[in-house]
């Protein structure tokens, strides 16, 4: 255990070459670029070998763990010298620092327990910490510190922290280079929204949004409609959805949350004994939230990029449209599963002929009347908060409040969200199991829902048709946006 500390330590100082950037200017890789030669060619035994060798170097006679970090930083640090739109050296500084302290961090708290939960804040506290700082530290070096922007370094930081303590845990747990490259590509994309001028970030909204977004988290870890890769992926979901979109569209987001995670916890015992209870006891992981919700986080990103790219056209609306179909659509979805369980007669909803409780596709009148009720719920909310409706103000994070509920616009995120619910019911009858996973027909069914959103918002006239021109500025935006993503969505 104190040679995992130590080796940790060890990470963490060659991390912090990274304040050594703005000193270097072009050159911000070369100490990394020197490392990874070192640790690929150079080192084969010895006391320094020792410091840093996973157990499986020693066959290898390589420090090929230490070789992957250096070559992903040198990356990173390359893309801080590009002559046209570089990445910013706190991204940089914020992307290496993360992972380096929060491993660090969670080692340290690894000493005295195993618990996964006391593991896991103890990386992401450590990562955030470090990647606050770090950022600070080498702005002020770079005689461009502007107390302004520390909200953005927070933001940043916290973003950083959540995605390197979600992939490590859940998708690569000893892939350093892939962890720090994927955060960093993420906080470039999420900078450059910020810059843009299409996110405006205040101390409150940044302070605010994180204090209520872990507190939720942590609730739902303590009430167990959550595991510790839910929660995380939940605070992820929610922190980056208050920040890009505004109070009005966390309210949505978490109302879908909050329900779908009593739902699930709603006559857990008979449900388990019908065959039809969710997993886990109920704890939905970061697969399952993420099927759920990771097309809505991309509508919020891309709602924040059209803000930035195509101010003034009805690009931004329809993404709004969208991620309150997509919402409405996974609630739709949950909570027609989790009450319809409870009832017996469920049909198969191609033939609707009767078939056995937790059959995949197998629907009742009472689950169906239970996810149309839960998209209304979504759709007002949407409707009131979110901006959708024409007479929306200004007064919830900068999203405004509609006066009243606007009829068209609810009865389009409603109607979404049966779209959602009955092409996941489809699925489930046709191509579930044997073809695809339940996270890939969550995600293709809220996909639905988005889509059928920005439909019915034209159709009803709540917005007017983008001209060509504006989708190709669009698609040309999720060109970068998508791929920096498709690690969270893997």
């Amino acid at each position: 255990m104190r040679h995992r500390l130590r080796r940790a330590g060890a990470f963490a100082l060659v991390a912090s070459a990274v304040l050594a950037a703005p000193a270097l200017g072009r050159a911000a890789a070369v100490p990394f670029a020197a490392v990874a030669v070192l640790a690929a060619f150079v080192v084969e035994e010895g006391r320094f070998f020792d410091l840093f060798a996973r157990p499986g170097d020693y066959e290898d006679r390589r420090l090929n763990g230490l070789a992957g970090f250096a070559l992903a930083a040198t990356a990173l640090g390359v893309l801080t010298a590009l002559p046209q739109a570089p990445m910013p050296t706190t991204v940089f500084a914020a992307a290496v620092l993360s992972l380096a302290y929060g491993v660090l961090g969670r080692e340290f708290v690894r000493g005295s327990t195993s618990d996964e939960f006391a593991t896991t804040t103890a990386f992401t506290v450590t990562a955030f910490l470090a990647a606050t700082l770090g950022q600070v530290a080498v702005a002020v070096a770079a005689d461009a510190f502007d107390p302004v922007a520390v909200p953005t370094y927070v933001f940043l930081a916290a973003t950083a922290a959540l995605v390197a303590a979600l992939l490590r845990s859940v998708l690569f747990p000893r892939d350093d280079p892939i962890v720090m490259v994927s955060v960093g590509f993420l906080l470039w994309l999420l900078s450059a929204l910020v810059v843009a001028g299409g996110v405006t970030l205040t101390p409150s909204l940044v302070a605010v949004g994180l204090a209520v977004t872990v507190g939720l988290g942590i609730v739902s870890y303590v009430l167990r409609t959550a595991s510790v890769s839910g929660m995380l992926t939940g605070v992820l979901l929610s922190f980056t959805t208050v920040v890009l979109g505004g109070v009005g569209w966390f309210a949505v987001l978490i109302s879908f949350f909050g329900i779908g995670g009593l739902a699930a916890k709603f006559r857990f015992e008979e449900k388990d004994a019908r065959g039809v209870a969710e997993g886990n006891d109920g704890a939905r992981g970061a697969g399952n939230v993420l099927g759920n919700s990771g097309v809505a986080l991309l509508a919020v990103v891309g709602y924040a990029a059209a803000r930035a790219v195509v101010p003034g056209t009805p690009v931004p609306t329809l993404l709004a449209f969208a991620f309150a179909g997509s919402v409405a659509a996974a609630m739709a979805d949950t909570l027609s599963s989790e009450f319809g369980g409870l009832f017996d007669a469920p049909r198969l909803v191609t033939t609707l002929r009767p078939v056995e409780p937790g059959t995949d596709g197998a629907v009742t009148w009472q689950g169906e009347a239970a996810g149309v009720a839960g998209a209304a719920l979504v759709a007002v909310i949407a409707a009131l908060a979110m901006p959708l409706a024409p007479d929306a103000g200004g007064a919830l994070g900068g999203v405004g409040v509609a006066s009243a509920v606007p009829v068209d616009v609810a009865a389009a995120v409603v109607l979404a969200g049966v779209v959602g619910m009955t092409v996941d019911s489809l699925l489930g009858a046709t191509v579930e199991g044997d073809v695809l996973g339940n996270q890939a027909v969550n995600t293709l069914a809220t996909l639905s829902g988005a889509v059928a959103g920005v439909l019915l918002a034209v159709l009803v006239g709540a917005v007017s048709t983008p001209s060509p021109a504006v989708l190709t500025a669009v698609v040309d935006a999720l060109a970068v946006a998508v791929p920096t993503l498709a690690p969270l969505l893997a």
